[in-house]
Parts: structure tokens; sequence; C-alpha cells
């Protein structure tokens, strides 16, 4: 009996390690933490001999070592995690809960045949069976969520997991065993089908949150985007207005210089080429890139640069395809460069300026932003990005900002110094 509590608690921690390293956004690189999960396995296996083989009999060990046990196992899972916040403990807790499934069938196995070997591979099978479908069907799901910034903590959701886990305990490991009580197994596989309803509740409830966070940030999107429209349009209607003026009055004008031509004031004949010059260069409508969704927006936010008295220099190198999707790269320029206009505006001296470096290629994606700052921002201490100062509501644009980089796979360095904040994303397609 010992013998098979002590395969099936191996076999349970090692697919334990597994749903954590496949369901976690990792902090270190992949061999450092590989080599994290390894030490947290050879600790929990040394635990199982102790409770297991040297004090079998020792009830109170029994509980402290898997407490013990328990707390290093969460600790893996915190320590490999990016984020380590309660979503990571959800992700951690739950793990715990689909390991215990495949204890619990080991179990009930041995108890229905007898029989050692089919105890184990029926355990290893939950385990696979298990695992596959979650890790096609909710692992983008937990990204996402993992990877978004909340507003507010959600430690209510390790609620679920943890009296899931505590329920299974009690029922089938202590203080007393399915081997001590066998009535137990049809509570325990009701048990099971409960969790497993209630978490494809919880995951349609992620799903559907991240869901309206993403439609909320195209919906804000396509509203710069539409307004954008508008002020081109706008624009557009107005110098073609003023160029018609500026066509009809141009027979006065050459009257006027055929005059003069006559004259010799050729002086006279500068000036009103330059008056002609000025009007055409008034009303030419700024053409940043050829790719019309992108330069829409920089029209929308150069007009609002331009609002505030802020100089915009813009180094832009766009072509009309895009590598990237075109309204995802719009979003992250509006969000930057909103967030350098609105760094920007509250400086006091008056030579306030925005340096904007856009390139995009076949070959990379450059995204180079330099402004005024009064005063440096704080940073994340995880991300090393900046955090809003403009209370709740606000920070959701430089999130945006974190997972396109991190969906291609590209690299986000900032830092300020002498009043200068300085952002650089980089992609290499």
């Amino acid at each position: 009996m010992i013998y098979i509590k002590n395969i099936s608690y191996m076999m349970s921690h090692i697919f334990f390690l597994v749903f954590v390293y496949l369901f976690m956004v990792h902090r270190y690189s992949r061999k450092k933490t590989l080599a994290i999960c390894f030490l947290s396995f050879l600790f929990t296996t040394v635990m199982n001999q102790l409770k297991l083989i040297l004090f079998p009999g020792h009830t109170l060990l029994y509980f402290f070592i898997t407490i013990i046990q328990i707390v290093a196992a969460q600790l893996t899972g915190l320590l490999i995690s990016k984020k380590r916040d309660s979503r990571t403990l959800f992700v951690g807790l739950s793990a715990s809960n689909y390991v215990v499934i495949g204890s619990i069938i080991a179990s009930i196995l041995y108890i229905l045949t007898g029989n050692l070997a089919l105890s184990l591979v029926g355990n290893l099978l939950v385990h696979i069976i298990l695992l596959m479908p979650l890790y096609f069907k909710i692992r983008d799901i937990i990204f996402k969520f993992c990877e978004r910034d909340l507003e507010k903590s959600r430690w209510e959701i390790c609620l679920i997991p943890v009296f899931f886990y505590c329920s299974f305990s009690s029922i089938a490991f202590f203080p007393s065993t399915l081997y001590d009580h066998p009535e137990n197994i049809l509570i325990s596989i009701l048990l099971m089908i409960t969790m497993l309803v209630s978490y494809v509740v919880v995951i349609r409830y992620l799903d559907s949150e991240t869901k309206q966070v993403e439609e909320y940030w195209k919906n804000v999107m396509f509203e710069s985007y539409i307004m954008g429209l508008e002020s081109q349009n706008y624009l557009t209607e107005q110098s073609e207005r003023n160029l018609k003026i500026l066509r009809h009055d141009m027979r006065h004008y050459s009257t006027m210089i055929d005059s003069l031509l006559e004259q010799g004031d050729y002086a006279e004949i500068k000036n009103i080429a330059v008056h002609i010059n000025e009007v055409v260069n008034e009303n030419k409508v700024d053409q940043y890139c050829e790719n019309r969704v992108v330069n829409t927006i920089l029209m929308k936010m150069a007009e609002q640069a331009k609002s505030l008295r802020i100089d915009l220099h813009p180094d832009v190198l766009i072509p009309r395809q895009l590598p990237v999707n075109e309204y995802e790269f719009a979003m992250v320029l509006a969000n930057l460069l909103e967030n350098a206009v609105f760094s920007a505006k509250d400086v006091s001296s008056g030579n306030k300026f925005i340096d904007a470096k856009i390139h995009c290629t076949e070959a990379y994606l450059l995204i180079d932003m330099e402004n005024d700052c009064e005063k440096p921002p704080q940073f994340d201490t995880v991300t090393g990005l900046p955090k809003s100062s403009r209370g709740k509501g606000h920070g959701l644009g430089m999130q945006s900002v974190q997972a396109f980089c991190d969906k291609m796979g590209g690299t986000i360095d900032c830092y300020c110094e002498n009043n200068r904040f300085r952002i650089i994303l980089y992609v290499k397609f």
C-alpha cells in the first residue's frame, strides 16, 4: 500500500509541475525554470519518503509534512511565474486539484480491482487525458488573463480551488483514506464532476471578461480612427475650398504679375510668388505614411500635440502594407503618443517636444519615442514599464502595448533621465 502511494504521489507531483510549467508565463529562462521545477520535485520526493517510509505511523507528522509539500509546490509556481499575484496562485491551486483527480482515480481502481499496475496506469492515463484538452482549449485563455493587469486583486477566485482541494483531502486522504472508507467513492466521483463543471463556468467567465477588455480596446482604437478620418476629411474639404479660391484669384495674380513685369518691379513679383506658396503650403494635408490607418492616427495625435503647443518631430518609415496587424499597430502608436502628449503637456518650460521615430520594414519594427516630462514616472517592478498616475481606469494603454510586444516576441525598454522620458519598442521579424 505504501509503495502504490509513493509512486502515485511522485507521478502526481510530476504532472503538477508539468501543469504549472505549461500554464504560467515564465519569469526566467527555460533552463532556469526547469531547474527550479526539478529541485521542487526532489524536495517533495524526499518529503514523501519521510512521511510514508520512515515515519508511516505518525499522523501529526504526516499532516505537517503534507502542509510543507503543499506550500513548497505553490511557492514553485509563484517563483517561476512572471507575475506573482492572485491569478498565479489560482493556476497553482488549480494544478493541485487537477493532480488530485489522478490520485483518487488510482485509489478507486486499486480498491475495485486490487491490481497495482492497473491503478498506476489509470493514474497516468487520467493525468494525460485531462492535460491534453486543458492545454489545447484553455491555455491561451489563462495566458491572456494572467498577462493583463487588473485594476484590483482577484483573490476571491482562489477560494474555488482551495475549498475543492480541502474537500477532496478530507474525503479521500486525511484523516482517513478511501481504502479505509470505500463507501466514499461515489461522493468523490460526484465531487470531481462538480469541480469540473465549476471550472468550466470559471474559465468561461475569464474568457468572457478578457474578450470584453479586447473589445473595449478595439472600440477605443476604432473611435480614434473614425475621429482621425473626420479630422482628415475636414482638413481636406477646407483645403479644397481654399485652393478653389486661390485658383479663382490666380487670374487676378496673373494680371498683377503682367503689370509688374511691364514696370520691371521684380521684387514685388517675388513677394506675390511667396504669398502664393504660403497659401498652398497652409492648405497641404500632411501625409506621414502610405498606410491610411496609421496615417490617420498620426494625424490625429499631431493635431492634439499642436493644440497643446507641443512640437512633434516624427521620423516615419511605414509602407502601405504592414507585416503586422495594422489596427493593433495603430493602437500601439496611439497609446504611446497619447502617453507622450500627456507627459509633455504639463512641462512648465516653453519648449515642449516629442521625438518619435517609427520605422516598420519587412525585417523589423522600431518605435523610439522621447519626450519632456515634468517629473519621472513610477515604474512597475515586474514589467519595468511606467505606471499611470491618473488613477483608476488608466494605465490600460501601456498594458495593450506590452501585450502587442509579447505577441510579436519583441522587447520594450524605457528610462527617464534629466526630465526626459524615452521608450523603445523593437521587434525583429
